[in-house]
C-alpha cells in the first residue's frame, strides 16, 4: 500500500470512528426509512479528468462526505485531462479536473454542446523530470537539452543519453513520459518544446502517474516526468533533475514554485464545474467546501497551495457564477496565476 493509500486509510478510519459516535445517539436525530438516504436522493457529483489534481479532488470529497454523509454523493474518477474535458463538453460530469487550461477547442466543443463553466485554480505543481537513481552522472538538465530529447524530430535519433550532453554515459535513453489525454503532456510539450502536443511517440506513455514511476524505478537509464506530488511520494526510490532554464539549475519544491524560480514547469492546477450544476445545493455547498480547504488539501498531497489572495479570488469567481475561461485556450507560460485573475477582477 502506497504512502497516499495508507495516508487515507487512516484519515477515514479516525473520521468513521466520529461517525460511529453519532450513530450511537442518532436517536436525537429524524430518520430517513431503510435504504434511503438524502444523498441517495440526489444526482451524484461526478468528478473526472487529471490524475495530478485526482488526489486533491479526492481528499475533499473523500472528507466531505465523511464529516456530511448525507450531503452528498461523490464519484471521483481520472482519466486524464483531455479524456475528463471529452466528458465535460458532453455534459457527462459535474467537475473536471485539470492540470492545464481548457483549451480551444474544448471551449469550442462545450460551446457547442452549451455547457458553461466556472474555472478554478486549486493549487500549484511543480513539473518534475526524475531519473533512476543508479545514475549518477545526470543532476540537472537544460530546458534545450530537454527539448532535443522530447521534440518530434528526436523520434528514433536520440537514443543515448550521450547525445544529449557529452560526458554522459553511452547507454540507452529510455523515456517515460505523460500520455497524450493528459494535460502533463500538453503543458509539458507546450513549455519544453514551444506547442502543445508536439511530442516523439516513441516513449512509454500514459495518465496514470504510478505507471510512469514504476517504469522509472525499474529501468537505470530512464528519464521521466509527472506531478510534483508523485515524485514527493517517491523521493526515496527517484531523484529529481534541477532545471536550466537560463539562470542557473533550479530544484523543484514549494520554495521555488512560490517564488516564481522552478520556470518554466510550475503551473496551476485547475477544477471546472458546470455552471448549471453549480446552482444544486449540494453542488454549490461542496465546492464553497472545497475551496475553503484546498489549502491543506495541497500541502497533504503534496502539492503547493495558493495565497490566501488566490483562493479567495477564486471563490469570488464561484460565488459569483463567472463562467469562461482567463486563458484565452492556452496555457499562459509568461503570465502568472495572479496576474490573469487581478486583470479579470479589474475588468468587472
Amino acid at each position: 500500500m502506497n504512502t497516499r493509500a495508507r495516508r487515507s486509510l487512516n484519515y477515514s478510519i479516525g473520521v468513521l470512528l466520529a461517525l460511529c459516535l453519532l450513530v450511537v445517539n442518532a436517536s436525537c436525530r429524524t430518520q430517513l426509512p431503510k435504504g434511503q438516504s438524502a444523498a441517495s436522493e440526489q444526482q451524484p457529483i461526478e468528478i473526472d479528468g487529471s490524475s495530478t489534481v485526482y488526489p486533491i479532488s479526492n481528499e475533499a470529497a473523500l472528507e466531505y462526505q465523511l464529516l456530511g454523509a448525507e450531503k452528498a454523493r461523490i464519484v471521483v474518477k481520472f482519466s486524464g485531462t483531455t479524456g475528463g474535458f471529452r466528458r465535460f463538453c458532453r455534459g457527462e460530469t459535474t467537475i473536471s479536473n485539470a492540470s492545464r487550461p481548457i483549451s480551444q477547442q474544448e471551449i469550442d466543443k462545450c460551446r457547442s454542446a452549451g455547457v458553461e463553466y466556472i474555472e478554478l485554480p486549486v493549487a500549484y505543481d511543480a513539473l518534475t523530470v526524475v531519473v533512476n537513481p543508479e545514475n549518477t552522472s545526470v543532476k540537472e538538465i537544460t530546458t534545450e537539452e530537454l527539448r532535443k530529447i522530447w521534440e518530434p524530430q528526436a523520434q528514433g535519433k536520440i537514443t543515448q543519453w550521450s547525445q544529449v550532453r557529452a560526458g554522459w554515459p553511452d547507454q540507452p535513453l529510455e523515456l517515460f513520459g505523460a500520455g497524450q489525454d493528459s494535460g502533463t503532456f500538453d503543458y509539458f510539450t507546450e513549455a519544453i518544446v514551444g506547442e502543445s502536443g508536439a511530442s516523439r511517440s516513441d516513449y512509454q506513455g500514459s495518465e496514470d502517474d504510478a505507471f510512469i514511476v514504476r517504469g522509472v524505478v525499474g529501468k537505470p537509464n530512464a528519464l521521466g516526468y509527472f506531478g510534483y506530488a508523485y515524485y514527493e511520494e517517491n523521493r526515496a526510490k527517484l531523484r529529481a533533475l534541477a532545471i536550466d532554464n537560463g539562470a542557473g539549475p533550479v530544484y523543484p519544491s514549494a520554495e521555488t514554485v512560490k517564488n516564481n524560480q522552478y520556470q518554466p514547469l510550475s503551473r496551476p492546477l485547475f477544477i471546472y464545474v458546470n455552471a448549471k450544476a453549480a446552482s444544486r445545493p449540494e453542488v454549490r455547498d461542496f465546492i464553497e467546501f472545497y475551496l475553503s480547504h484546498a489549502r491543506d488539501y495541497a500541502k497533504v498531497v503534496g502539492y503547493v497551495p495558493l495565497t490566501d489572495e488566490l483562493y479567495a479570488l477564486a471563490l469570488d469567481r464561484f460565488q459569483n457564477g463567472k463562467v469562461g475561461t482567463v486563458f484565452a485556450g492556452k496555457s499562459q507560460i509568461s503570465l502568472s496565476l495572479k496576474e490573469l485573475l487581478e486583470k479579470e477582477a479589474n475588468a468587472k
